[in-house]
């Protein structure tokens, strides 16, 4: 019997995606914003595309399902795992459309990415390097990830960031503390990678 993951279901896109790949490394997933299934569940996901203000409003909209994870997560220490704009809601706050608060699970602000060289594009698009920073979940391991994003997430605290990569600058890769795992890249785009990494999660024991 696999982990039960609830994957939330907020209206964020790329749902199908995400439950695929879970379900392709063993998970048993519950694609869910029920609170009582958020309370219970073994492993949280939060995935997300679009807006950082979009996905914020519609992760509110759905009842309770805010506090259910937290509960689970903050309180009952259930392995968490966010998913590009899933990760960057884990932030103090965004800065896209105005200023919009996140969860405030790590201390920081998503900003607009600005290129150092001004020949590199926005978004930052496509494959590239995961390079190791301070990963306290130990489940981030060097190579190359799929990314699509235009923000990024500014974190507070050194500490809390896993890994970076580089886009016309130091770009935030992966975000972790205690049982919290955000990652800016797309493991479920990423083939092997991507798929390797969903299985140290649902392994993960913090």
């Amino acid at each position: 019997m696999g982990e039960t993951v609830a994957l939330v279901d907020y209206g964020a896109g790329n749902l199908h995606s995400v439950e695929n790949a879970l379900r392709k490394v063993g998970a048993q997933v519950s694609v869910t914003a029920d609170p009582d299934v958020l309370r219970t569940a073994d492993r949280i996901v939060l995935p997300g595309v679009g807006s950082f203000k979009a996905c914020a409003e519609g992760l509110r909209a759905q009842d309770s399902a805010i506090e259910a994870m937290a509960e689970r997560v903050r309180v009952g220490g259930a392995p968490f795992l966010g998913i590009c704009v899933g990760m960057q809601l884990l932030a103090t706050r965004g800065l896209e459309h105005g200023t919009t608060a996140g969860l405030d699970w790590i201390a920081g602000e998503v900003r607009a990415i600005e290129p150092i060289d001004v020949s590199v594009k926005v978004p930052h698009m496509g494959w590239n390097d995961v390079v190791v920073a301070d990963d306290a979940s130990g489940l981030i391991h060097p190579g190359e990830a799929y990314f699509l994003h235009s923000y990024a997430f500014d974190v507070a605290d050194n500490a809390h960031v896993a890994a970076r990569t580089d886009h016309g600058g130091a770009v935030t890769a992966a975000v972790a503390r205690d049982n919290i795992l955000g990652v800016q890249f797309h493991p479920e785009k990423s083939q092997a990678y991507g798929l390797a990494l969903l299985e140290r999660f649902l392994k993960w024991k913090p």
